[in-house]
C-alpha cells in the first residue's frame, strides 16, 4: 500500500492533546533554544521575579497541603560574599516543620537544599515528602532551606554578569554552614545548631550533589547526608542523558525517534529538501538548522517529568510516543509494521518518502509549541540573535542556573560524540551550539568574566563519581536520564551497599522518586516504600552513633 499526500495537502489532519511543558526543565536542558521555550511558557503572566518555575515537572502540587498557613516564611540572615571583608547581606528564605519535635530531645534537623528553584516549589516534600518522613521516623525538625539568588532569597538588584558573580558553589555551601551553625529557630528556646545537634543534609538532583558535597566540605557540622540524584559529575557533553531515554523508552518509540533524527538530518543536507521538513513541522521560516532540530529535541524532557505518584507526575513522554503512532488518514493497520517499512512511508513530491511517524511527529512539534507563538517562528525560536538573551531584570530567573552551567556545571546536551552511535536527537546538536548561550547571554563584567568554558574541575575535584564519606548516602534511579553524571553512572566502580555510606539504586525510577511520599507510607508503590524504610533504618542507625564535640 502507498501513501501518496501533496506537498502541502490540507488533507492531512492529526490532533493531540498534550500540553506543552514549562518552566526551568526547559533550561535545564536545551541552552539558548530553553530560553525560548521558558518565554514562551511564561508569556502572558505578569513579571515576577519569585514567579516558580519549575511546576509539576519536578515537584508536588504544594495545594494539597492541609494547612497552608503551618509554614511560613522564616529568613535568616547571610552575608553576599562569605570569603570577603564585607558588610553586605541579604536574607536567605526557610520553612520549618515541628510537628513531631518534642522540645528537649535535641534534633535531629533533617534539611533539604532547595536547589536550583524557588524554595515554594520543595515545601511539599516538608509536608509529605522525604522531610516529613525522616522527621516523623526521627523526632526531628524538617526544614527547606532556599537556595541563594532563586525564590526569594535574592542578594542583588538584578542577574547582569557583574551581579551574578556571588552564585556559585563555594558561596551556596557556605551559606548551609552558617545556617546550620547559627541558627535560631522561631518558637524554640533551645540551641539545634551543628555541630551540637545532629543535623542530615538532603539533597535532590544538583541539590544532591551539594548535599554530597557538604558533607565532604563540611564533616564537623554536617552529620549525615542523603544525595538522591547527585549529579557529583559535571561534565561538558551531556550527551548520554538522551542515551538513557533511547535505552529505557518502549522500544517501538525509540525506534521511531532513531529513524525521525536520521532521516531528518539526511533531509537537511539536501537543499531541495530543506525547506520542506521545515515546512512540515511548521518551521520553514527559521534560519538556522541547529534551532531547528533543538525545538524537535523538546519533547524528549518530559521523560524526567515522570514520577510514581500519578497525582504530581507527568505522562506526557508516554502521550507523545502514543501519538507517534496515531494512524495516517484512518489507516490503521500499517502501525503495526516495522519504522520505515514501505507501506508506512507516505510519498511527497521530489521522490521524498517519510514514515508516517515523522509527519505525527512534525503535527505535535506544531500544536504544542508552535502554536504558542504569537509572532515569527525566527523571533520565538531563533538562537542567533545575542541582543535577545541581554535582559537582565529579576523576571528573568532562566539567568540563574543557566550561569551556573555555563561557570561550573556543563552538562550541555549534545549528540553523541561517536556519529556511527544511535541518537534519538539530531546531529547538528554540538557542544558549540549548546554552549553559545553562555557567550550570548553574560557578556564580561566590571568584577567578572565567565569563562570559554565552564569549571567543571571544581565540581569533580570534590570526589566526582566516587564521592563518598560514613554518613554520605547515594540514592539514584535506574532510568534516570541523570544517572550518568551520578555515582551511579556506568562510568562508576560499583561499590558495597551498607549501613554507613548506602548506595542504593531504585529499579525503574528516574528523578529523585525518593524525595516524593505519601501521608501514609504504606500507600506507596512496593520499591518507594522499600526505600523509605531503608533510608528510615539507616538513619535511625547514625544517630544512635551520634555525640555532641565534648560529650563522654
Amino acid at each position: 500500500m502507498r501513501l501518496t499526500i501533496a506537498l502541502f495537502s490540507s488533507a492531512l489532519l492529526l490532533t493531540a492533546n498534550a500540553a506543552s511543558a514549562s518552566g526551568a526543565d526547559y533550561i535545564r536542558a536545551y541552552g539558548a533554544q530553553g530560553v525560548n521555550l521558558w518565554r514562551l511558557a511564561n508569556q502572558g503572566r505578569e513579571k515576577d521575579s519569585h514567579v516558580s518555575q519549575r511546576p509539576v515537572l519536578v515537584v508536588q502540587d504544594n495545594s494539597n497541603i492541609e494547612e497552608p498557613n503551618e509554614f511560613p516564611d522564616q529568613w535568616f540572615t547571610q552575608p553576599i560574599d562569605h570569603f570577603a571583608n564585607s558588610s553586605d547581606t541579604f536574607k536567605q528564605r526557610y520553612w520549618i516543620n515541628t510537628r513531631h519535635y518534642t522540645p528537649g530531645s535535641g534534633g535531629p534537623v533533617i534539611v533539604l537544599d532547595g536547589g536550583e528553584t524557588s524554595g515554594e516549589d520543595r515545601i511539599p516534600f516538608l509536608d509529605t515528602g522525604i522531610v516529613e518522613i525522616l522527621a516523623r521516623a526521627t523526632g526531628g525538625i524538617g526544614i527547606v532551606l532556599e537556595h541563594r539568588y532563586y525564590g526569594k532569597s535574592i542578594p542583588v538588584s538584578d542577574f547582569s554578569t557583574d551581579n551574578l558573580r556571588w552564585l556559585n558553589n563555594d558561596q551556596a555551601a557556605a551559606d548551609s554552614a552558617r545556617f546550620m551553625a547559627k541558627v535560631t529557630f522561631p518558637g524554640i528556646d533551645e540551641d539545634l545548631t551543628a555541630p551540637n545537634t545532629p543535623w542530615v543534609y538532603y539533597g535532590g538532583s544538583y541539590a544532591g550533589a551539594r548535599a554530597a558535597h557538604m558533607k565532604v566540605l563540611y564533616p564537623d557540622l554536617v552529620y549525615g547526608a542523603i544525595a538522591s540524584s547527585g549529579v557529583t559529575h559535571a561534565t561538558l557533553s551531556n550527551w548520554e542523558y538522551y542515551e538513557i531515554i533511547r535505552n529505557a523508552a518502549d522500544p517501538t518509540c525509540a525506534r521511531k525517534l532513531e529513524h525521525t533524527a536520521l532521516a531528518i538530518d539526511a533531509l537537511l543536507g539536501l537543499p531541495f529538501a530543506k525547506r520542506f521538513i521545515k515546512s512540515l513541522f511548521g518551521l520553514e521560516d527559521l534560519a538556522h538548522d541547529d534551532d531547528f532540530v533543538s525545538v524537535l529535541e523538546s519533547p524528549l524532557g518530559y521523560w524526567q517529568a515522570k514520577v510514581w505518584d500519578p497525582a504530581v507526575g507527568s505522562t506526557k513522554f508516554d502521550q507523545f510516543c502514543a501519538f507517534l503512532d496515531k494512524p495516517i488518514l484512518g489507516n490503521g493497520s500499517v502501525s503495526s509494521l516495522p519504522v520505515g517499512h514501505e507501506d508506512r512511508l507516505v510519498h511527497f513530491p521530489g521522490d521524498i518518502k517519510l514514515d508516517f511517524s515523522i509527519l505525527n511527529y512534525a503535527q505535535y512539534i506544531k500544536e504544542n509549541y508552535v502554536s504558542q507563538c504569537k509572532t515569527s517562528v525566527e523571533d520565538c525560536f531563533g538562537t542567533y540573535n545575542d541582543s535577545s538573551f541581554l535582559a537582565t531584570g529579576l523576571d528573568q530567573e532562566w539567568r540563574l542556573w543557566l550561569f551556573q552551567v555555563c561557570t561550573e556545571w556543563g552538562f550541555f546536551s549534545t549528540a553523541p560524540p561517536d556519529p556511527t552511535h544511535p541518537r534519538i536527537v539530531s546531529k547538528l546538536l554540538t557542544l558549540e551550539y549548546s554552549s553559545k548561550i553562555c557567550r550570548q547571554a553574560y557578556p564580561a563584567g566590571k568584577y567578572f568574566t565567565v569563562p570559554p568554558m565552564p569549571n567543571i574541575t571544581a565540581v569533580n575535584a570534590l570526589g566526582d563519581f566516587a564521592i563518598s564519606a560514613d554518613r554520605l548516602a547515594i540514592i539514584d534511579g535506574e532510568v534516570d536520564p541523570w544517572r550518568p553524571c551520578t555515582p551511579h553512572s556506568d562510568y562508576a566502580a560499583d561499590r558495597e551497599d551498607t549501613i554507613l555510606q548506602p548506595f542504593k539504586l531504585i529499579p525503574n525510577a528516574v528523578h529523585h522518586y525518593d524525595e516524593y511520599g505519601l501521608k501514609n507510607i504504606s500507600d506507596e508503590p512496593v520499591e518507594i516504600r522499600k526505600i523509605h524504610g531503608e533510608m528510615i533504618v539507616f538513619v535511625m542507625e547514625w544517630l544512635k552513633a551520634f555525640k555532641a564535640p565534648g560529650s563522654q
